[in-house]
């Protein structure tokens, strides 16, 4: 295996520890970081867009779904997934089937193309994986399972009056 190269100087290291604003920037890197192989070797050879290829991934694990359940899984606005599944059902890629018991809800499921596509790109996702984890222990992941999972829940807390505690929380002062 090839070793890492690292881009920041262990003193530096040492400076930032703490600091929460550059420790946001540097998740915010490592999410563009772990779209790169997204990028590069599926979106223009599938015609995909990123929103469509988290739709696709989702309808294909859980075999049948609707589009709120997606957002509510992806953390993807009930919007953009709209589109996407517009987009995906527009190639053939995702069948859209109106509930009969329950007529505003509508099934997703996966076409023939489909599921083609998401037998080729899951084992990608996989390989993203195995590559970013590698490198941690088993105890190391379950660490950080438990801190993903508990920022996670505090994004997705609601107030007493069901609003976004984070959002509230994140208002800009005003002018």
């Amino acid at each position: 295996m090839q070793e890492a190269v690292r881009h920041r100087p262990a003193g530096k290291q040492q400076q930032r520890r703490g600091n929460k604003a550059e420790l946001l920037h540097d998740l915010l890197k490592l999410t563009n970081r772990l779209m790169a192989p997204f990028s590069t070797h599926l979106a223009h050879r599938y015609k995909i867009s990123l929103n469509e290829f988290r739709v696709l991934m989702t309808i294909g694990d859980l075999s049948r779904t609707a589009s709120h359940e997606v957002a509510e899984i992806t953390g993807v606005n009930v919007m953009s997934i709209s589109r996407a599944v517009a987009t995906l059902q527009r190639h053939d890629r995702v069948h859209v089937e109106r509930d009969t018991a329950n007529r505003r809800r509508k099934w997703l499921t996966l076409t023939e193309e489909g599921q083609r596509l998401y037998d080729v790109m899951r084992p990608q996702s996989d390989k993203v994986a195995q590559y970013l984890f590698s490198e941690l222990a088993e105890e190391e992941l379950v660490q950080f399972d438990s801190i993903v999972h508990r920022l996670i829940d505090k994004l997705e807390a609601r107030d007493a009056e069901g609003r976004s505690a984070f959002l509230e929380a994140t208002k800009p002062e005003e002018d």
